[in-house]
């Protein structure tokens, strides 16, 4: 059995997020859910709230042998702004900041490495603001939560907002989809 690792990534809403990440070859599960706070077993309410310091991300099981966790990063930073505090989009909050959270101190030097990559490159007008911090603990979202653009895909939101990030992932990494697009 293939060995498999763990990325926690917060990019703005994770309904989007995870419909992005799903399309790529390696990665075997895309869970939505909340880290980065205080309160423990979060509800989306209480998220929503901004009372528990969690931000929504989605926790992806990948095969780094079919994808580099390196690589995924740098998915992560082009299918979201990381360049704008607690906002991606109309989206506003803390909950919806860029956050890596790492699980190794190996995460967290490939994390340092990647944010240089891209503001080096110019991919972004502005500094990047993600911040990279360790995992303390993940908490899954609702069942409502899981798959929502799959069981959803006339939703509205989600046509705004998860349709162009998975146009730009499919743009961008045409050689890491599961299937050609």
């Amino acid at each position: 059995m293939a060995e498999t690792e763990i990325a926690i990534l917060g990019g703005g809403c994770f309904w989007c997020t995870e419909a992005a990440f799903l399309e790529l070859r390696g990665v075997t599960q895309v869970v939505s859910g909340y880290a980065g706070g205080t309160t423990e077993n979060p509800t989306y309410k209480q998220v929503c709230g901004h009372t528990t310091g969690h931000a929504e991300v989605v926790e992806i099981t990948f095969d780094p042998f079919i994808l580099s966790y390196a690589d995924l990063l740098r998915v992560f930073f082009t299918i979201h702004d990381p360049t704008t505090k607690n906002r991606q989009g109309n989206d506003i909050g803390t909950q919806y900041r860029s956050i890596i959270l790492t699980t190794n101190d190996a995460q967290a030097e490939t994390a340092r490495q990647i944010i240089a990559e891209f503001g080096a490159n110019g991919a972004w007008p502005d500094p990047i603001v993600t911040e990279v911090e360790p995992l303390r603990i993940f908490w899954p979202a609702e069942a409502e939560h899981q798959n929502f653009f799959a069981r959803n895909p006339y939703h509205g939101y989600c046509n705004a907002v998860a349709v162009p990030k998975i146009a730009k992932l499919r743009k961008a990494f045409a050689d890491k989809l599961r299937r050609p697009s």
